[in-house]
């Protein structure tokens, strides 16, 4: 797109099917690894990665010309096929329906890098649960808590 000049930062939360800890630790570095290709192939910038074994956090300069869901089904649909290759786990694993995007601000960058860096520390006193819903009431994300990664 010739003279569109964009700044976008997003923060794109998904998780694991049934919240399931499904994301090995020992091999938690090559998935984030094949994340990071995928979104740089689409011409976005990633800014910070890092999760959980049940879900994921990505910070990224967004580029226009893909929309946020092809993106996130394009990282959801080639990190499940790479993971089945791999044969990490003796079951298939696959992403929850769904993703949070949150936008921020260029002064938010290096808060948002360093809260997604500190995932594990986060998470030794709140649930992803907690977190994801504490999100959506910041930003003032209207939800039906029945459609919300299948916390159910």
């Amino acid at each position: 797109m010739a003279n569109t000049y964009t700044q976008c930062y997003i923060q794109l939360v998904f998780a694991v099917k049934g919240r399931e800890h499904l994301i090995p630790q020992a091999n938690k570095d090559e998935v984030y690894k094949y994340m990071t290709g995928i979104i740089q192939a689409h011409k976005h910038k990633l800014l910070a990665i890092n999760g959980m074994p049940d879900h994921v956090h990505l910070f990224i300069g967004w580029h226009p010309d893909q929309s946020l869901s092809k993106l996130v089904y394009e990282v959801k649909t080639s990190t499940t096929k790479f993971i089945k290759q791999q044969h990490w786990m003796p079951f298939a694993f696959s992403w929850q329906k769904g993703f949070g995007a949150f936008s921020y601000s260029r002064s938010h960058i290096d808060s948002v890098c360093k809260y997604i860096a500190r995932q594990e520390e986060h998470h030794r006193n709140r649930s992803f649960k907690d977190e994801y819903l504490e999100m959506l009431k910041k930003f003032a994300v209207n939800y039906d808590e029945k459609y919300l990664f299948e916390f159910t």
